[in-house]
């Protein structure tokens, strides 16, 4: 379900609080203790093709504008 969906549902339960208690109980999103989508982009928030190594924590679209900033080179 997509962030507009919830927000039709939460609007149509505002006034049946128990039915939102329920709702929000049985569709919230799973708790995430490790996995892709634990880890997310520092820069744009993607959750796919994340580069951890040395705590860069981006994915790989940002750390290629960031790169050279960095001080990383470019090999070929």
């Amino acid at each position: 379900m997509t962030a507009k969906n919830y927000e039709k549902v939460f609007k149509q339960l505002e006034k049946k609080p128990v039915k939102l208690k329920k709702f929000i109980k049985h569709n919230k999103p799973k708790e995430r203790s490790c996995g892709e989508a634990l880890r997310r982009c520092g820069i744009c928030g993607r959750r796919g093709a994340h580069i951890r190594k040395y705590g860069l924590g981006l994915c790989r679209q940002c750390f290629r504008d960031v790169a050279k900033n960095l001080g990383f080179k470019k090999y070929s």
